[in-house]
């Protein structure tokens, strides 16, 4: 028989309370503007660590067998190649098509 191993309260609380943190600091950089798209780049590194956390203690992969760790990492690698082909396409598409930039706009024309 396999003997799992039993993760503490504790743990638990720890990591609910870093997702917490890592939640107020998605919110504090909501409100401020670091530039160049470093707030979308650090949003998403924030959602991706709360992810691993989820992944790895809610969800027991961390003391799991490898097949699931395979099947856990496919999916996640799964869920990065859908953020990095909707963040291709979101990234490029002004430089592509230079019509769908806003263009400045006159209060009154006359």
């Amino acid at each position: 028989m396999n003997a799992k191993p039993v993760v503490s309260v504790t743990i638990y609380v720890l990591v609910f309370f870093t997702l917490l943190v890592l939640t107020a600091v998605t919110t504090a950089i909501a409100f401020v503007d670091l530039g160049g798209g470093i707030n979308n780049a650090a949003a998403i590194s924030i959602a991706v660590c709360k992810a691993l956390l989820v992944i790895l203690y809610f969800m027991h992969v961390r003391y799991s067998d490898k097949l699931t760790w395979v099947f856990a990492a496919a999916g996640f690698f799964w869920l990065l190649i859908l953020i990095g082909g909707t963040m291709d396409d979101v990234l490029t598409r002004p430089s592509l098509s230079p019509g769908t930039a806003s263009a400045p706009t006159q209060a009154n024309p006359r």
